[in-house]
């Protein structure tokens, strides 16, 4: 049976169905693995290079377990994408950014636009507004979720993206915490909305 790794940052926050974190997200087996020292905080605002040989260590574990194909929960780890998969011999997905390319004039959605610099290129990038109920709870790892106050503060996000940029044909959530949002976005701006699992749900089929 073919199942997919998935190396999780070390968090305690609650992780909801839609959530990379929670299995019924997934229409395949997964397994996760999480990389010690992976915090919220040295993964997306220290951008930490050292941590690259542990999620390595952890991709390379997973593969030797059996992984199909691997992928994280953090849309940040994009940094490692070249590097981690040159390490690898089965397909790694870091990011729901890998999906830019090939969208109609995207936009983003992340938790932070001010740590996203550079990683999207040069498309559009608005993020939760800074100190938001849901940005202090992903970022600052804390023990509780709202969920409505969660899935406004997504939704505002993407509004303001669009009041800024009305031509963006397309909507991708760089954090994977966003997911569980995606519908209630896609009711507000009328665009479809990307994210980690429709990409990596377009790329599992096809492999062997």
């Amino acid at each position: 049976m073919r199942w997919l790794g998935i190396l999780m940052l070390q968090t305690r926050f609650p992780r909801p169905p839609g959530d990379v974190g929670h299995p019924a997200s997934w229409r395949m087996p997964v397994r996760y693995r999480t990389v010690a020292g992976a915090s919220p905080q040295r993964v997306v605002r220290d951008a930490d290079p050292s941590l690259l040989a542990s999620f390595v260590d952890a991709a390379r574990a997973l593969q030797a377990e059996g992984a199909a194909a691997i992928t994280t929960s953090c849309g940040f780890l994009v940094r490692f994408q070249d590097a981690m998969q040159a390490a690898l011999d089965v397909p790694l997905w870091t990011s729901s950014l890998l999906a830019l390319p090939a969208l109609p004039r995207p936009g983003v959605i992340t938790v932070d636009a001010a740590s996203l610099a550079g990683l999207a290129g040069d498309t559009p990038v608005e993020g939760l507004a800074p100190g938001c109920r849901l940005q202090r709870t992903l970022l600052d790892d804390l023990p509780a979720l709202d969920a409505q106050a969660a899935e406004a503060d997504t939704v505002a996000a993407a509004m303001r993206l669009l009041a800024r940029r009305p031509d963006i044909e397309s909507l991708v959530l760089e954090c994977t915490n966003l997911p569980p949002y995606a519908a209630a976005v896609q009711r507000a701006t009328g665009r479809p909305v990307h994210h980690l699992m429709t990409f990596v749900h377009e790329r599992w089929e096809p492999l062997p």
